[in-house]
């Protein structure tokens, strides 16, 4: 698009600003919601860079454009991005779209507020401690502590700053110099924002000691035992386990009680991270793949995948009743957190987070919450677990399909088998030549627009795909199409 008259400023006119608004909406609702999620529809667009960037016209000049141009501009947005609520995007962790999350996050944007005092934030305020209520009460904890945090990662960071502070509380005053070297347990199945965080809060990716995980992607406990003797008998101080409820790709759920027994008996923090399968204790069906989660120190869990509260909504829960947070991370700041104002100022929770500004994280939760209840959020997770059985007994039924293990989460990892390598497993580039399917595979599908799939290698595997059945649009049909897609894309190789 080229230079036209600039836009006249809306200020002042509040016609005009409805009307602009009325139309992006419009926009929103056809483009991004109906045709975004709707089968008959691609799930993505795909451009070259150099072609995508021509597309959007990305430059920012000196001279504005007119309302019309700027209608045009989000049109494109939403064409060339991948659209995440679509029933055929398995790509992610976190996929579909819940109206009623949809109608916070807007309400959230329009209100542009900050979390960090009661002032400013009063209804969020008072919405965030309810809604970590909540989800505390369904780890299984009558009291404790928590905050909304920018990502299950930053989470997982605060745990292990918590876990420091706790057992060495004048590292906050007066840093590194005044820790022995130290050492948190993982397993290899963990997700990688805990080599992260050591390498972000300065302990090095050194102190992380990874933990055995058994053929089907859980901690095992008696590695476990077994690292803590080494690394004690290397000078080291071991302080912190971190479990996962939930791996990123096999969806594994480590075994917490005797992880819970092993922390016990060291005297360890137990950090469990929940950001995937969290959700899972909404189920009575299905809530005993994290029996033991009740006895952690700290919990992340993000809402925004399972549930689909869109993102970011990212929880960290905590047991602890000693203010914990706030002595870790606060600094007082005079100007926000004044101890005179005319109201409780415990309300003020800015100083529990490193951040200033934190954006408000509990509406969407809250209102998808309020619409569904406990009793339609359960059925969610129910109906993912269904789905993924479905699809898993499918792929029994076809030739060409070879799972990795069997699934006990929502994860369905597998190979696809070309007509070209069936009965070929005994040649000997057989999986040489496996590994390179999956990413032809994905190629052609993203090129299409017609799904979208995440494949990985994994410990000695080779490329297999990732199903993520999470959309709680998604149906017995649409697991039908998978399969016949992959055939479809896969028959000439």
């Amino acid at each position: 698009m080229a230079d036209s008259e600039a836009l006249p400023s809306l200020a002042g006119d509040p016609v005009a600003v409805e009307a602009l608004l009325r139309a992006v909406f419009g926009v929103v609702v056809d483009e991004a919601i109906q045709k975004g999620t709707s089968v008959s529809q691609k799930v993505c667009e795909w451009k070259e860079p150099e072609e995508l960037k021509q597309l959007l016209d990305l430059e920012l000049r000196s001279q504005g454009e007119s309302q019309e141009q700027i209608l045009e501009r989000c049109r494109a947005v939403i064409r060339y991005s991948v659209k995440t609520g679509h029933p055929r995007f398995f790509n992610q962790l976190f996929s579909g779209l819940d109206p009623h999350a949809l109608a916070g996050r807007i309400i959230t944007e329009s209100l542009n507020t900050s979390q960090y005092t009661y002032e400013i934030a009063p209804v969020f305020v008072l919405m965030e401690e309810e809604v970590l209520r909540k989800l505390r009460a369904l780890v299984g904890w009558s009291s404790g502590d928590g905050i909304f945090c920018p990502g299950g990662s930053i989470s997982n960071m605060y745990a292990v700053n918590l876990a420091r502070y706790q057992r060495y509380p004048d590292c906050k005053q007066r840093g590194l110099r005044t820790l022995p070297p130290l050492a948190l347990f993982t397993s290899k199945e963990c997700h990688y924002s805990i080599q992260k965080g050591a390498a972000f809060l300065g302990l090095g990716t050194d102190s992380v000691r990874v933990v055995k995980a058994d053929e089907r992607g859980k901690m095992v406990p008696e590695d476990l035992e077994r690292q803590i003797g080494m690394a004690e008998a290397e000078g080291a101080v071991p302080f912190l386990v971190s479990a996962t409820s939930g791996t990123t790709v096999l969806g594994a759920f480590d075994p917490l009680e005797a992880i819970a027994d092993v922390c016990q008996r060291h005297g360890l923090w137990l950090h469990v991270d929940a950001a995937w399968g969290g959700s899972v204790l909404l189920s009575q069906t299905h809530r005993h793949l994290l029996d033991g989660i009740q006895r952690a120190d700290s919990v992340a869990w993000n809402p925004h995948k399972l549930l689909a509260a869109g993102l970011q909504c990212s929880a960290l829960l905590l047991q602890d009743t000693s203010n914990l947070l706030k002595r870790c991370h606060g600094s007082q700041a005079s100007y926000l957190f004044q101890q005179d104002k005319f109201y409780d100022v415990a309300l003020d929770t800015g100083d529990k987070v490193v951040q200033c500004g934190r954006r408000v994280d509990c509406l969407k939760l809250w209102l998808m919450w309020k619409a569904q209840g406990d009793q339609g959020l359960e059925r969610r997770i129910d109906q993912a677990f269904v789905l993924a059985r479905y699809l898993v007994e499918e792929m029994k039924k076809r030739e060409g399909f070879e799972l990795v293990m069997e699934p006990e989460f929502v994860n369905v990892c597998f190979w696809f088998v070309p007509p070209s390598l069936r009965g070929k497993q005994e040649s000997p580039d057989y999986h040489e030549r496996l590994s390179k399917v999956a990413p032809v595979l994905k190629e052609r599908m993203v090129k299409e627009g017609s799904m979208m799939i995440g494949y990985q290698p994994h410990g000695t595997r080779g490329n297999f795909f990732r199903v993520v059945v999470a959309n709680s649009a998604l149906t017995c049909a649409d697991m039908d199409f998978l399969l016949n897609e992959l055939e479809r894309l896969g028959q000439d190789l």
